[in-house]
């Protein structure tokens, strides 16, 4: 039985993977380091520390160090999530339906918490969650499953008892291994991916979800 819903943050209740995107692109390039956009969504679900590391250790640079560049590429998505971001298609709606059910609700994501709160406070949802958690708290972040079992244990709710909510495949990785049944919203781009339809659902848009026939037949 379905006690609980467990959020992504990053591209499933807010815009920002492409804010994300052209954050990396733009601090990368100081650097000497010219990626696309492509090159960015293969690292997607990725804690930024992480990210960061990944390139360094391919293409290693000089001039300013890798806490430095984390530093930059965060306070420049903050800044981008500030003017431009915006809540996507379905999510209040999806939150209101889980809600209605009695579920527990957290935000388990691969930002950094300060991120988490500046995100919660923009789309006014304070008063929506009971568990915020990040995967900068973690010893691994995704495809581990570690943020996932900690915010199910922070809402004292069985792994198995959980809704996952994810848009990237490294999060539906890291679902999946936690024992939880994962709903895939991937963006546009990656909706026809066969990798996705390792979910137990896949969604064009959060618009989609209807908890009570997804309840109510083989889904959950």
């Amino acid at each position: 039985m379905i006690k609980a819903a467990i959020f992504d943050m990053d591209g499933l209740l807010i815009n920002s993977e492409p804010l994300w995107r052209k954050a990396e692109i733009e601090v990368f390039s100081t650097v000497g380091i010219s990626l696309t956009e492509d090159d960015c969504r293969e690292t997607m679900g990725y804690r930024l520390n992480e990210v960061v590391e990944l390139w360094y250790q391919r293409k290693p640079w000089t001039g300013k160090s890798v806490k430095a560049v984390e530093e930059e590429i965060l306070a420049r998505v903050s800044q981008l999530i500030g003017e431009e971001g915006e809540i996507l298609p379905g999510v209040e709606s999806a939150i209101a339906q889980c809600q209605d059910f009695g579920h527990k609700l957290a935000i388990a994501s691969s930002s950094p918490m300060t991120l988490i709160h500046s995100v919660v406070k923009l789309l006014g949802m304070e008063n929506a969650f009971s568990v915020l958690h990040s995967a900068q708290f973690e010893k691994f972040g995704k495809p581990h499953p570690a943020v996932f079992i900690s915010a199910a244990n922070k809402l004292d709710v069985l792994p198995e008892a959980c809704i996952v909510f994810e848009d990237s495949f490294h999060g539906v990785v890291a679902g999946l291994a936690a024992k939880m049944k994962v709903i895939a919203v991937p963006e546009s781009k990656s909706y026809s991916d066969p990798k996705f339809q390792s979910a137990h659902l896949v969604l064009k848009s959060l618009e989609e979800f209807d908890l009570e026939f997804q309840v109510n037949g083989q889904t959950f």
